[in-house]
């Protein structure tokens, strides 16, 4: 051996004997008997676990005090929210993940068996009211309780199985997707900061505007807000809603209830011919090809209209060009033809084809000529260029209009948080049958996307700009090392933390974990 490697060699040995011999270890001779015997991942589960205690989430096992189940419950519950962001799988997952992680002190007393996670949902569900009510308390101090604008909108969540079960929320729907699936919808309420604060499971073939109105009451419910202003997509607006909505207020009213419920709820594309000519006249009072925004009157409300002229642009140069290519297309099955049944061939095909790019309102096949023959609706065409690249709004709010355009605008937000829990947290696809578990796996999600928002906002507060995916990642090579000396003595420790897995611990104001905080591995 080159002498110089010698002597760093017999420095190493040195140094560890020093560090056992301040321990009160006997020292090891040497290095080559050292057996690196467990190396598990520890700072992403330490910093989530840091984070819960920080909220306060321990205080949740007093909603299922009643409970007989010998299971660590809130243990259970703990786990199943930390792994789907760690690593997200199905419940016989989380066992094999825990086999790969250093669990911090005290996070779970017991959890062995596949069985112990599932009793622990069917606890979560059967306690669920008094669960909701406990975390809306715990998630109060992080709420603007005098002014709260709320974002709702609704997601699908497909789902498995064939088989039908008693009060199932598994149903046959149109998914986000445009197909038609198995799936259970899932509605989310969320602050203008993105956090989290409701949610609810509805069977796959629910009708979105009939989810509306029991969100509010229960939202209203749990936290004591005085004033509401509830922004929401096309599918949540329906008369029935205004006018229930308007009932709400009144009722609130008479309870001794003082808040305000405000709401700024979109119009659906296909209603838009209902304001056609009011439409005509806010456009002839601007600037061509400007950008505007300006409001109306309807039905006692405010309707409150905001173009694009950017978006008009494209939407109309795509569907000249849809409108060309299909007119190119009617040319050559024109000039092709030579009698009565090529033409009703051709008429077919180009008439399927017409449908499938949702131009039939545009181009008008004849379908009952004998030979081959179709008009454009020029009028038709005026009329959607005069649409294109306008959203309409209805608000019972007094706020100026561009400031009610700004903050329909966030809800864009709430989208991306639906994007979390179906890539990040992969709530779907579904693999419970029954409906308690189903409902237990998307509160685990919820939760999970709770914690999720929470780190964005520490991080977005700490100036950083790294993804709370990207922050778990970076932690997660902190490893908890496991040693066993050749006298058989075993020894753990921490990987050494970086400058940058420190200021992260510090964005997230939360303290960095030390080899005392780790349970030991069972090997």
């Amino acid at each position: 051996m080159h002498p110089g490697a010698l002597g760093r060699r017999w420095r190493s040995d040195t140094l560890i004997a020093a560090l056992q011999r301040s321990r009160g270890i006997a020292p090891v001779a040497t290095l080559d008997g050292l057996r690196f015997t467990d190396s598990r991942h520890a700072g992403d589960v330490w910093a989530l676990s840091e984070l819960w205690r920080s909220l306060g989430f321990d205080g949740l096992a007093s909603a299922w005090r009643r409970s007989k189940t010998e299971v660590d419950v809130l243990g259970c519950l703990r786990l199943m929210v930390f792994n789907r962001l760690c690593d997200p799988g199905n419940k016989l997952g989380v066992l094999l993940w825990l086999e790969t992680v250093a669990l911090p002190v005290g996070v779970a007393k017991s959890l062995s068996e596949h069985q112990h996670l599932l009793r622990a949902m069917d606890v979560l569900d059967e306690y669920s009211n008094t669960l909701g009510d406990r975390l809306a308390t715990l998630m109060r101090p992080l709420i603007d309780q005098d002014l709260s604008v709320v974002f709702y909108d609704l997601t699908t969540v497909g789902v498995t199985g064939q088989t039908d079960l008693e009060d199932d929320v598994r149903a046959y729907g149109r998914a986000k997707s445009g197909l038609v699936e198995r799936q259970f919808m899932l509605s989310l309420v969320q602050t203008a900061e993105g956090l989290p604060i409701a949610h609810e499971v509805h069977p796959g073939n629910t009708a979105e505007a009939k989810t509306l109105l029991p969100m509010i009451r229960s939202l209203l419910a749990r936290y004591p807000l005085k004033r509401v202003v509830l922004v929401a997509d096309r599918g949540l607006l329906s008369v029935s809603n205004l006018e229930e909505l308007a009932k709400l207020q009144t009722q609130l009213k008479k309870d001794g209830r003082d808040v305000a419920l405000e709401y700024i709820l979109a119009v659906p594309a296909a209603r838009y011919g209902d304001f056609a000519d009011d439409l005509k006249v806010l456009s002839g009072a601007q600037a061509p090809d400007s950008q505007w925004c300006a409001e109306t009157a309807w039905q006692d409300k405010r309707l409150v209209v905001a173009h694009e002229p950017q978006v008009a642009t494209r939407r109309s140069q795509a569907r000249d060009k849809t409108i060309a290519e299909l007119v190119a297309m009617g040319q050559q099955c024109s000039d092709k033809l030579d009698g009565q049944d090529a033409g009703k061939r051709a008429k077919g095909r180009f008439y399927h084809a017409v449908k499938d790019a949702h131009m039939a309102h545009v181009i008008k096949v004849d379908l009952k000529a004998d030979l081959f023959s179709y008009t454009i609706d020029e009028d038709k065409k005026r009329y959607l260029e005069l649409l294109d690249g306008k959203l309409l709004l209805v608000t019972n709010t007094t706020s100026p209009a561009l400031e009610v355009v700004q903050r329909y605008k966030s809800l864009a937000d709430i989208e991306r948080g639906f994007r979390v829990l179906k890539s990040d947290i992969e709530i779907g696809p579904v693999y419970h049958r029954l409906p308690q578990r189903i409902r237990s796996h998307a509160l685990v999600c919820f939760m999970a996307l709770i914690l999720y928002r929470v780190m964005r906002m520490r991080l977005s507060a700490a100036d950083r700009s790294e993804s709370p995916a990207t922050l778990l990642e970076q932690l997660k090579r902190i490893h908890q090392q496991t040693v066993q000396t050749t006298d058989g003595k075993t020894l753990t420790g921490l990987t050494e933390m970086t400058p940058a897995q420190k200021s992260l611990f510090a964005a997230l104001q939360l303290t960095p974990p030390t080899p005392s905080d780790l349970a030991k591995p069972v090997l």
